[in-house]
C-alpha cells in the first residue's frame, strides 16, 4: 500500500510540475515581441506609426493587463511593442511615464494616444478601436 501511495504522489509532483512549466512557457510568449530603446528611437524618426506596450515584469498590474493585452492585440491583428522599463530604465523619462502598465500609440513620430494602468478587457478593446485601428 505504501508504494501505491508513493507512486501516485511522484505522479501528482510529475503532473504539477508539468503544469507549472507550461504556465511559465505560456507566459514568456506574451513577451516575445519586445522593442529596445533605439529601435523605437528609430521607428519615431522615421514616422512609423507604432503601438508600445510599457510594462515591467514587477509590476502587479502588468501582470494582470498583459494576459489581457497582448492577446486582443493579436485578435484585432495589431502589431504590439513590448518595451521593459524595468530593463530599459530610460523610457520612464523618454516617454514621461508615470506609472506601468502604459500603452501609446504613435504616429508620425508623435505621441496620439495614451492608455495608463490596468482595465477591462472592454475598455482596451475601445481604446484600440478608437485610437489605432481608426
Amino acid at each position: 500500500m505504501k508504494k501505491i501511495v508513493i507512486f501516485l504522489g511522484i505522479i501528482i509532483v510529475i503532473f504539477v510540475a508539468i503544469g507549472f512549466l507550461n504556465q511559465t512557457q505560456n507566459n514568456d510568449d506574451y513577451y516575445k515581441n519586445t522593442i529596445s530603446p533605439n529601435e523605437l528611437e528609430d521607428k519615431l524618426k522615421d514616422g512609423e506609426s507604432t503601438t508600445v506596450y510599457f510594462y515591467s515584469p514587477e509590476c502587479t498590474y502588468c501582470n494582470k493587463a498583459t494576459p489581457v493585452v497582448v492577446p486582443l492585440t493579436k485578435e484585432l491583428n495589431i502589431d504590439l511593442q513590448m518595451y521593459d522599463v524595468l530593463e530599459n530604465e530610460r523610457g520612464w523619462d523618454d516617454y514621461h511615464l508615470e506609472g506601468t502598465p502604459t500603452i501609446i500609440h504613435f504616429e508620425d513620430g508623435q505621441e496620439v494616444a495614451r492608455f495608463d494602468g490596468y482595465a477591462k478587457k472592454e475598455e482596451y478593446e475601445q481604446w484600440f478601436k478608437e485610437h489605432v485601428l481608426k
